[in-house]
């Protein structure tokens, strides 16, 4: 039984689409994301949204850059849909979804702060 939803195809419950979503990577990302966004929060007064704010901002950003990543790396797309991550993936993983969260963080902060001015 094959069935479509968004841009791929669904058979018996399987992504036959281009790309398979891996809900390890997306984890990692908003994991390291929301600890990147607490952290550039807590580093700096100008950043910080409150500990609730910094999370929040951390995983939309490790979300969001950690699917850039994804998708600009064909080696890590390619580790996720063998279900092997390797360690270099899950590092970049890491690394991306916490600099998303941090950059995010700041961000928002900055023109909170901005505006409170």
């Amino acid at each position: 039984m094959v069935f479509m939803q968004g841009a791929g195809l669904l058979e018996n419950g399987n992504c036959t689409g281009h790309r398979g979503i891996n809900m390890e990577q997306i984890l990692i990302n908003l994991i390291a994301g929301a600890l990147g966004g607490v952290g550039a929060g807590k580093t700096s007064p100008n950043f910080d949204l409150g500990t609730i704010g910094n999370i929040i901002s951390g995983l939309v950003g490790g979300g969001v850059l950690g699917q850039i990543v994804t998708l600009a790396l064909p080696s890590v797309v390619a580790a996720a849909e063998t279900g092997h991550l390797s360690v270099g993936g899950v590092v970049s993983q890491l690394i991306a979804g916490g600099a998303g969260g941090a950059i995010l963080t700041a961000i928002i902060g900055a023109i909170k702060n901005k505006a409170m001015a």
